[in-house]
């Protein structure tokens, strides 16, 4: 019977067409998964204070969200020229991101959309009495 199909054969054929192709999208679609989800969680940076003040709070939030949290520093303090890495819990997966300040003099500044899947460094800093920053 080499050579010679029967019309009995040809569903299975089908069959076992569709269940390799059904695998081999699966395997695709898990493998970009996973490689999507790893570059997402990659929100770790340096902060670099370039203002002249000392920075006593720091607070990282998510940009749709309404709610700072905790203050990333607790105890310690940013003083000018220093510099800062922050690490975020692997579960984070937006990349969209506001930073807030308490300086020494109590004052509350905000920088507002920092992509921190891209970034790696952010130097925040005044110009011209504006908060502004460098994004690496």
């Amino acid at each position: 019977m080499t050579g010679t199909l029967r019309a009995g054969d040809i569903p299975t054929m089908k069959r076992i067409k569709f269940a390799i192709l059904a695998c081999a999208l699966t395997a695709v679609s898990l493998t970009a998964s996973v490689a999507a989800s790893s570059q997402r969680r990659v929100l770790d940076f340096t902060l670099v204070n370039s203002t002249k003040y000392t920075i006593l709070e720091l607070y990282v939030s998510p940009t749709n969200d309404d709610k700072w949290g905790e203050d990333v520093l607790g105890e310690d303090i940013l003083k000018p020229g220093e510099k800062l890495d922050i690490s975020f819990s692997r579960g984070e997966t937006t990349c969209m991101w506001d930073l807030k300040i308490v300086d020494e003099d109590k004052d509350e500044v905000e920088w507002e959309k920092f992509n921190l899947c891209e970034a790696s460094e952010i130097t925040l800093k005044y110009e011209n009495g504006k908060a502004t920053a460098i994004i690496k």
